[in-house]
């Protein structure tokens, strides 16, 4: 007699897809490779959510309509699944806010997860500070304010320059640099919740963020990613090249620092983008996700290191399959590089087909045309495009990049729009 084939296990990816390009590409890639190592996949978000995504829908082999805004109710539904003999192996969430739904969830249903507490406590910025402070890493000093004044007395205690930015939120949205009391109202002004909202004193120094997974709970690092930023008083993202070119020594100084502080804050599962500055003399952290970070990096990623499975290597982790760390090292660089043209009416754009056909581009979007408006660059999403680029090392990567931005030239009209450009 036969023995009974071993059922597939059952991936709940929570969140879906957002209905931009990015985020639909992330997801389609994260179910192929579920798919790829015989992974039954069920995706549960919004039904507005799924209405907008039909190739995540095709893509899955399962669908439900559930508000991971509700996190103890997506963590009721799994239960209630697998409660009816639709058990529930791996949880997992490529989205910011769906992490908390993907914590309770697990927890729920006895997968393997980060615990809740430590994921509520890293999407809340001024939490993740004090806890990380209390623990001794180094820290800029941080208040949530509930309005103007509250943010005038700090002002008034901490020497500047200051950063105010929302207290939950992503893609630069509401962060900007003040510099003096006078600039605070213009700060609040581009908040979106002016009466809810942090301000810290700013950090000196380069940014990076490091990316990596947790194998078997233990952190393991991918790349440190380097970042260029626009001009103040925003800080949007321009650029990012990995992985970083780092002495031995800032190298070590950062993985330690940044593998100590996932352990601290209580992580062990999935997948983490960690924010940090070299200022003179230490590292300091700053923002904290468990999740991979955005940009492009996880195209990047895969170029860089050979054979890389992005989303493939959490899923083995999640059911229990052992790996060697070893093979998930970096052999190549990669960039990607925005295109922040000054803003206005949009009137022609040439050497774009030169650049999207060039054999080094890994991905390339243009996000304007002749006739729309170009925006002010407050946040990401203000920017018109981007090129991904592998190479043989990172130096050449970003060379490369920037090269191509730069031939790619941008005719506007300017309208009287207010903000910086690049």
């Amino acid at each position: 007699m036969s023995a009974e084939p071993t059922p597939r296990p059952t991936l709940l990816l929570v969140g879906g897809a957002r209905a931009v390009k990015i985020s639909l590409a992330m997801v389609t890639d994260a179910l192929e490779q579920a798919r790829a190592r015989g992974i039954r996949t069920h995706v549960v978000a919004p039904a507005v959510a799924l209405a907008a995504t039909p190739d995540v829908l095709a893509a899955a082999d399962a669908a439900s309509a559930v508000d991971f805004g509700d996190p103890l109710g997506t963590a009721r539904w799994a239960a209630d699944e697998s409660a009816q003999g639709r058990p529930i192996d791996a949880v997992y969430a490529l989205q910011e806010m769906a992490q908390v739904a993907v914590a309770e969830t697990a927890r729920a249903v006895g997968a393997v997860g980060n615990p809740p507490e430590a994921v509520r406590r890293i999407r809340t910025k001024d939490l993740c500070r004090a806890a990380l402070s209390e623990a001794g890493f180094p820290q800029p000093p941080v208040r949530l304010c509930g309005g103007a004044a509250e943010a005038e007395a700090f002002m008034a205690e901490v020497p500047g320059p200051w950063v105010v930015k929302p207290r939950d939120a992503m893609g630069s949205i509401g962060v900007s640099l003040v510099e003096s009391p006078k600039q605070l109202g213009q700060a609040l002004a581009v908040l979106p919740d002016p009466d809810r909202f942090l301000i810290e004193q700013f950090v000196t120094g380069p940014e990076f963020s490091v990316e990596g997974v947790f194998l078997d709970g233990q952190p393991h690092i991918f790349a440190i990613t380097a970042k260029d930023k626009a001009e103040p008083p925003f800080f949007v993202e321009i650029g990012h090249t990995l992985p970083a070119v780092l002495s031995p020594t800032d190298e070590h100084r950062v993985k330690e620092r940044v593998t100590t502080a996932l352990r601290t804050l209580g992580l062990c599962a999935g997948a983490f983008h960690v924010e940090l500055w070299l200022t003179a003399d230490d590292v300091v952290l700053g923002e904290v996700h468990g999740r991979y970070g955005g940009d492009w990096i996880h195209r990047m990623l895969e170029h860089a290191v050979p054979g890389l499975d992005l989303y493939g290597v959490v899923y083995d982790d999640l059911l229990g399959r052992r790996q060697d760390p070893a093979e998930y090292l970096p052999e190549r660089g990669a960039a990607v590089r925005y295109f922040t043209p000054p803003p206005g009416r949009l009137l022609s754009v040439e050497g774009w087909d030169e650049v999207r056909h060039h054999p080094a581009v890994l991905y390339a979007e243009l996000s304007v045309g002749p006739g729309d408006r170009v925006q002010p660059l407050r946040r990401s999403s203000d920017r018109a495009g981007l090129i991904v680029v592998g190479a043989e090392d990172a130096p050449a990567a970003e060379k490369l990049a920037r090269e191509l931005v730069e031939s790619v030239r941008f005719t506007v009209e300017p309208d009287g729009s207010a903000g910086p450009s690049a």
